[in-house]
C-alpha cells in the first residue's frame, strides 16, 4: 500500500470520527431539549381547547406570554428575569408551540380568549399580564376583551401594530437563511449554525451581534442560552410561522384602562420601537421606556428593566 493510500485512509478515518463526535454531541443536546419540553408542561382542557402551561412560585398571579420561538419554558424564564419572589407565574404555550395545538382561529384575539380560559380553568380571577415580542399581541387583546382579568399590563419589545415602521424580521441574508431553517423545522441545521456561526442566529432574534460582543460574559451566555432555548425547533416552528405572518391592525387602545408599561430599544432589529411608541401613545397614562441599545433581548439592561418593572408594579398596587 502506497503512502498516498495510507494518507487517504487516515484522513477518511479522521473525518468519520469527527462526524461521529458531532452526531453524538447533537443527539445528546437535542434529546435533553426534547425531554425538557415533554416533561416540563401540563395540558389543561379549557373552553378554548387544550392548552399547555407550566407554573412556578406563589403569590400574585402573573401570566407570562412568550414571544416567537418560545413556549411555556421561555415564559417561565422570561418571568424570572423580570420579577423576583412573590409571584405565581403562569406560562402558557401559545398556539402552535410545543403541546398547544393550532385551532381553526389562531388570531391574537382567539389567543387572548384562550389565555382567559386558562385563567378561568385555574380559578385565577386576575393576573399581572406580561407580553413579550409577538406575545404582546394577545396580551393587548386580553386587556381589551377581558379587562377584568388584567390587573396590570407589561409589553416588552412589543411586536404589535404601528401605522408606520411595521415590525419585521431583519432582512439580511443571514436572517433569510435562519428563517429558512425555521420553515424547515431543521433541528440539526439550527444546532450546527449555533455552533459554527452564532452571530447569524443572534441577528435573527433581533440583536446586533456587536452589542452582544461588547456585553459582559454573563450577558453573552444569556443570549446564547436563549438561542439554544429555541430547540427543539421542530416543535416550535408551527407557532413561529403563525407569528411571522401577522394580520395586524389598529386596535381601540384608548379603551385599555389598566396600568400599562411599554419597553423597547432603538436598535431592536425587529423594529419594535414604532409599535411601542404607538401603543404607549394610545393607551391612557401608559408609561414608555426606551433604551438606546440592547436589541430585541435588551442586552445589558437586565438590572434596569427589573427595577423599572418592580417600580411600575408597586405603583400599580399589585406588589
Amino acid at each position: 500500500m502506497g503512502s498516498l493510500s495510507i494518507l487517504l485512509i487516515v484522513v477518511s478515518v479522521a473525518v468519520l470520527s469527527a462526524g461521529g463526535l458531532v452526531f453524538v454531541s447533537y443527539s445528546a443536546e437535542i434529546e435533553r431539549a426534547r425531554t425538557a419540553v415533554i416533561s416540563g408542561g401540563r395540558i389543561l382542557t379549557t373552553t378554548s381547547g387544550p392548552i399547555e402551561y407550566a407554573e412556578n412560585g406563589s403569590g400574585i398571579p402573573l401570566l407570562s406570554i412568550h414571544g416567537a420561538g418560545g413556549g411555556f419554558d421561555q415564559g417561565l424564564a422570561n418571568a424570572v428575569e423580570l420579577v423576583g419572589a412573590g409571584f405565581r407565574v403562569i406560562a402558557p404555550s401559545r398556539f402552535g408551540y410545543l403541546g398547544t395545538p393550532i385551532p381553526a382561529d389562531a388570531s391574537p384575539s382567539a389567543q387572548a380568549d384562550a389565555h382567559a380560559a386558562l385563567l378561568v380553568a385555574l380559578k385565577v380571577d386576575w393576573a399581572v399580564v406580561v407580553g413579550i415580542s409577538a406575545g404582546a399581541r394577545s396580551a393587548l387583546q386580553l386587556a381589551l376583551r377581558h379587562p377584568d382579568r388584567v390587573a396590570a399590563l407589561v409589553l416588552m419589545v412589543p411586536g404589535t401594530y404601528a401605522p408606520e415602521g411595521p415590525v419585521a424580521i431583519e432582512a439580511s441574508r443571514g436572517s433569510r437563511f435562519a428563517f429558512w431553517l425555521v420553515n424547515a423545522g431543521a433541528d440539526f441545521a439550527w444546532w450546527a449554525t449555533e455552533k459554527i456561526a452564532p452571530s447569524v442566529l443572534i441577528r435573527f432574534i433581533g440583536v446586533p451581534p456587536e452589542v452582544v460582543a461588547a456585553a459582559p460574559k454573563t450577558e453573552q451566555d444569556r443570549v446564547m442560552q436563549i438561542v439554544s432555548s429555541v430547540q427543539p425547533l421542530s416543535v416550535r416552528f408551527p407557532g413561529i410561522n403563525i407569528d411571522s405572518k401577522p394580520a395586524l391592525h389598529r386596535l381601540p387602545l384608548e379603551k385599555i384602562m389598566v396600568p400599562t408599561l411599554v419597553i423597547s430599544a432603538r436598535d431592536d432589529l425587529f423594529n419594535t420601537l414604532p409599535a411601542a411608541e404607538f401603543a404607549a401613545g394610545g393607551i391612557p397614562n401608559a408609561k414608555l421606556v426606551v433604551f438606546g441599545t440592547g436589541g430585541h433581548l435588551l442586552v445589558g439592561r437586565g438590572r434596569e428593566v427589573r427595577a423599572i418593572v418592580g417600580e411600575f408594579l408597586a405603583g400599580a398596587s399589585v406588589k
